[in-house]
């Protein structure tokens, strides 16, 4: 991965931790790069907890506020929320639309999210946002006749090269993260709710699952992807 690989990049994450948790040091590292990288939060994460006193609405506040927490340690461009319900993401007309209004508005290079199809028990938000942030890629975002409201809105079509995939079955990029390790873990530990505090026990046990996807290409801590090439 080089500094001329992308620009702009879009990265769609179905709950506030999620991109943290699999790809906190690939957007660390594109940050430190000068790369303009948006994060959209698809939804309000109002149910990521055990806790049986703390109030939906509260908890959802507060994962928010972490995320823009995170948002501050990594340097984003920029934060969206679309605030739609925990555990209730559908393929449907109103989740694309939002999608393709993101993808129109900050105009990506690359989009990152999760991978949709996988053979394993899986949360369903997931399967959904990576399934409709494709369909949102081609051919909708791309179609001045899909949504027509948006360029009522001055929001034209556009493009997407390139999406990546998180937690992917069959990855077959890495990306060297070997120095933003700590960005990562500071990123990732502002989900607090999610994730507890900050520990070295916590950061060895990282390392040492890092360090093995790292020895399948030769770098000391890596996160994987699949990537696929959609225009060019």
């Amino acid at each position: 991965m080089t500094a001329d690989d992308a620009d702009s990049i879009l990265v769609v994450t179905p709950h506030p931790d999620d991109s943290e948790s699999s790809a906190g040091g690939t957007i660390a590292r594109w940050c430190a790069e000068g790369k303009k990288v948006v994060l959209v939060v698809c939804t309000d994460g109002s149910k990521g907890t055990s806790d049986r006193s703390v109030k939906p609405e509260d908890l959802a506040k507060t994962r928010e506020a972490e995320t823009l927490n995170a948002a501050k340690v990594y340097g984003l461009a920029g934060v969206e929320f679309l605030r739609m319900p925990d555990q209730a993401l559908e393929d449907n007309d109103e989740f694309r639309e939002k999608i393709v209004r993101q993808i129109r508005k900050h105009k990506p290079r690359i989009l990152l999210t999760v991978e949709p199809d996988r053979s394993y028990l899986r949360h369903r938000d997931h399967a959904m946002t990576g399934r409709v942030a494709l369909d949102a890629i081609f051919p909708y975002s791309r179609d001045h006749l899909a949504y027509p409201e948006h360029l009522e809105e001055g929001l034209e079509p556009h493009k997407v090269e390139e999406v990546w995939f998180f937690r992917a079955e069959k990855p077959d990029t890495y990306v060297d993260i070997t120095d933003y390790f700590e960005a990562r873990q500071n990123a990732l530990h502002s989900h607090v709710s999610q994730v507890g505090e900050r520990s070295e026990e916590r950061d060895q046990r990282t390392r040492e699952r890092l360090s093995e996807t790292g020895k399948k290409i030769g770098f000391p801590l890596a996160e994987s992807f699949k990537r696929i090439k959609i225009f060019r």
